[in-house]
């Protein structure tokens, strides 16, 4: 779900990066910023402090998912074994805002309107650890935010929603297994020489999530690889992707343009659909240039630090 785009941020994101350096953990300079007050009895001798178990907890969380995605992902052209995304999926659905330095207190998460300048609501993202083999980053889609319709070269993608509430709308592409879709013979594909070149996808997820939510999972060709993201209520989204987005490894992200079944059908391919699909799941996705719209920043992470040894 990360997508790679840049754009200038608004005050909306400087409100969220400030919320995001007040739930994080404080630094020695943030400390020092910080009023003293009055430190009650401790606990008895031998018990943890509930705070310190709080922050110990949340370390250990954000920790133990670097370690297992360090064990998980191989590298380009490796997908995960059942049992492999099963772990992660398992640790994943365990993950709560506070793991990562957040809390639905931040009044990122209470703003009711992030468009109140006008024009298009600016997303951010914020990464916690990026390598070759793998990424953790974590999206933060205010109301009415939209992610547009995107792919994942490649990649296999576990989507954990943290707080709010989002619509996703996920395709695949309807015949995988044909070696050339823009050949003339393809069933799944159409073109011509003063129109555009459209590809037919199946759909996969279209369906509102409110956190808490199960984790989701997308594959290469499988599980919804191409999505869209409309922020219902102000979300927080982590992610982890496997390999990440690389244009030097041809991994960019490439964006569509949606057009309804009945737009443009083969006979070919709606002699398919009648033996198999209803038209009412399919879809021509057309290659465009990323969105003018898309309005996207990225934010220093700061919640629980990862140790890379």
């Amino acid at each position: 779900m990360e997508v790679a785009a840049a754009a200038t941020a608004g005050a909306g994101v400087v409100e969220l990066q400030l919320d995001l350096l007040e739930a994080a953990a404080p630094t020695e300079r943030e400390a020092k910023r910080r009023r003293v007050h009055p430190v009650p009895a401790g606990p008895p001798a031998g018990a943890a402090a509930p705070g310190r178990r709080s922050c110990s907890r949340r370390r250990r969380a954000v920790q133990r998912l670097f370690q297992a995605c360090r064990h998980v992902f191989r590298g380009p052209g490796t997908v995960p074994s059942p049992g492999e995304v099963q772990l992660l999926r398992h640790m994943l659905d365990r993950m709560r805002p506070e793991d990562v330095g957040l809390s639905p207190d931040l009044s990122f998460f209470r703003a009711r309107d992030a468009t109140r300048g006008g024009g298009t609501p600016t997303i951010t993202h914020t990464t916690i650890y990026k390598c070759p083999n793998f990424s953790m980053v974590i999206l933060f889609l205010p109301r009415n935010a939209v992610i547009p319709l995107h792919n994942h070269p490649g990649m296999t993608v576990f989507s954990k929603l943290l707080l709010g509430s989002m619509h996703v709308k996920s395709y695949d592409w309807l015949n995988t297994a044909d070696p050339d879709p823009s050949s003339a013979t393809s069933t799944t594909s159409s073109s011509s020489s003063d129109g555009p070149c459209l590809r037919l996808a199946e759909l996969v997820v279209d369906d509102v999530f409110t956190a808490p939510c199960d984790t989701s999972v997308l594959y290469p060709t499988a599980g919804g690889n191409m999505h869209r993201f409309t922020a219902m209520a102000p979300c927080a989204i982590l992610d982890v992707l496997g390999p990440p987005y690389s244009i030097e490894e041809d991994r960019d992200c490439t964006y569509y343009a949606e057009l309804p079944y009945a737009h443009h059908s083969l006979v070919a391919a709606g002699e398919d659909v009648e033996r198999g699909q209803g038209q009412g799941h399919l879809a021509w996705l057309e290659e465009i240039d990323m969105p003018r719209e898309l309005k996207m920043c990225s934010v220093h992470y700061g919640g629980p630090p990862i140790s890379d040894e």
